[in-house]
């Protein structure tokens, strides 16, 4: 095991034997890396920024408030009760799970990141992590929320920002850039350019001063700072959060920290050298292998988890919710869908679907009162019937498309607000109830405005209903 030195504010009361080998590799190691103290992250800042946002995201929804609004709101939901499971213990274990998931994947970033440090104890950053998750960690040594991790995550906050501020800068430029080569070319093949000359002046000032911006948010952000420093900063975080994930899922935690501490194997040192000093010391770990930590993230655990009756299982959660937002524009009566749109929404929905629809379409005009004031009746009815499903099932279908726009990996992401949870999401959600709430919505959007159409167009079942909302032929939707 491992002991971080007290005085540099990191782990605590680690330590264990260690073989002759490892204790060479580790001489080795700081020898090896001894001129690397001053290397710079350059274009790997991006990275890193992105990094950092994903920790600090998870940092911040294990705070009070954000662990209050899950116990309270998010896991007793109507929707998610309902669709998901009314097991609240179930619930909150999922989303512990999904915590720690995400953590372990943001641990092999900096785990891999620590590799380019010359500290040591920063280069076998997975060893430590290993240790972290077998319990042999003191896990109250890790204060959330303390005045230290506050300073620390502050400090990242703006790294990020800066950074941030890089990326946006260095895209502009290339486009700039781009243009630059362009009118260059032009002018070797025009004469033309001598009358336009105050034009290509205020061109050229525009990409000096964003050059100059490059260079200032390079200086300011992660490109200029050293790998040990800005690793030491996650590093100590991660920490924090794997212990705040232990404590506020104390009673639910079987699956995110399944290891209580081996108090009676603790052996305490003195070693360590995080953050980055002048004389690296000899780190000691107790764990050889980080073999929790690689084999935790070998895949989506928790995302693999739903079953074939779920709307995950099945793979068509993101095209469901998509369904359902389209239909919570529709059922706004200040939009109107042309013909268009409407076999744009028929097309969207799986035959399984259209064959549920059909079938309540078809029931439903055998049953429907011919009389002008029962229609409207039944009309109004259905509005308010379509508003209670509506109501619990549009925050599911907005989460869960929130959830897989925060796990675009694709995309240069710099946000660090808590994240949206799978189990606040369709993904969980049983197929057969999402399916027949959908089919009542769109049966009832279809019967509101078939009795809206037959009232403004004298009968006329063809003729499309409010500003050509919907099309009812008495067999579905067309």
């Amino acid at each position: 095991m491992v002991i971080l030195d007290n005085t540099m504010g990191w782990l605590a009361e680690i330590g264990s034997r260690v073989s002759n080998n490892l204790k060479r590799s580790a001489a080795a190691a700081a020898t090896a890396n001894k001129n690397n103290n001053n290397q710079r992250i350059g274009i790997l800042s991006f990275e890193m920024a992105k990094t950092m946002s994903r920790l600090l995201s998870l940092y911040k929804s294990l705070s009070d408030p954000e662990i209050s609004k899950l116990r309270s709101e998010t896991v007793k939901s109507e929707g998610v009760v309902y669709l998901n499971s009314n097991d609240e213990n179930f619930l909150l274990r999922l989303a512990c799970s999904e915590r720690v998931e995400d953590l372990d994947k943001v641990a092999i970033t900096v785990a891999r990141l620590g590799m380019k440090c010359s500290d040591f104890g920063l280069n076998r950053f997975d060893l430590v992590y290993t240790d972290l998750k077998l319990g042999i960690i003191d896990l109250g040594k890790l204060e959330y929320g303390s005045r230290e991790t506050e300073k620390r995550v502050e400090k990242m906050e703006k790294l990020i920002s800066a950074t941030s501020r890089l990326y946006l800068a260095l895209e502009s430029l290339s486009e700039m850039e781009i243009s630059e080569r362009k009118l260059k070319q032009w002018k070797l093949n025009t004469k033309a350019f001598q009358s336009q000359s105050v034009n290509f002046d205020l061109f050229n000032q525009k990409i000096s001063h964003q050059r100059k911006q490059v260079r200032h948010y390079r200086e300011t952000s992660l490109w200029n700072h050293t790998f040990d420093k800005s690793v030491s900063l996650m590093a100590r975080i991660v920490c924090v959060v794997y212990a705040r994930l232990c404590f506020v899922f104390d009673q639910v935690r079987p699956d995110c920290c399944p290891f209580e501490p081996r108090r009676e194997q603790v052996i305490i040192t003195r070693s360590g050298p995080i953050p980055t000093t002048s004389k690296p010391k000899l780190v000691r770990f107790h764990s050889q292998k980080p073999g929790i930590f690689s084999d935790s993230c070998s895949e989506n655990r928790v995302f693999n988890m739903a079953g074939s009756g779920t709307m995950g299982g099945s793979g068509l959660t993101l095209r469901y919710a998509n369904v359902i937002l389209l239909l919570e524009k529709y059922l706004d009566t200040a939009v109107t869908i042309g013909g268009d749109a409407r076999d744009d929404l028929y097309q969207m929905l799986p035959e399984n679907l259209k064959i549920l629809v059909k079938s309540k379409l078809s029931k439903n005009v055998r049953e429907a009162p011919e009389e002008e004031e029962d229609g409207e009746g039944l009309a109004e009815g259905w509005r308010e019937a379509m508003g209670d499903i509506m109501r619990w099932l549009t925050p599911v279908a907005r989460d869960t498309v929130r959830w897989q726009a925060e796990r675009n990996f694709e995309k240069m992401r710099f946000e660090s607000r808590p994240a949206a949870l799978l189990v606040q999401t369709l993904h969980f959600s049983d197929r057969e109830k999402v399916e027949a709430a959908v089919a009542d919505v769109l049966v009832g959007l279809s019967c509101i405005y078939r009795y809206e159409n037959r009232r403004n167009s004298d009968g006329d079942r063809e003729t499309a209903a409010v500003g050509g909302r919907c099309s009812f032929d008495g067999v579905g939707w067309r």
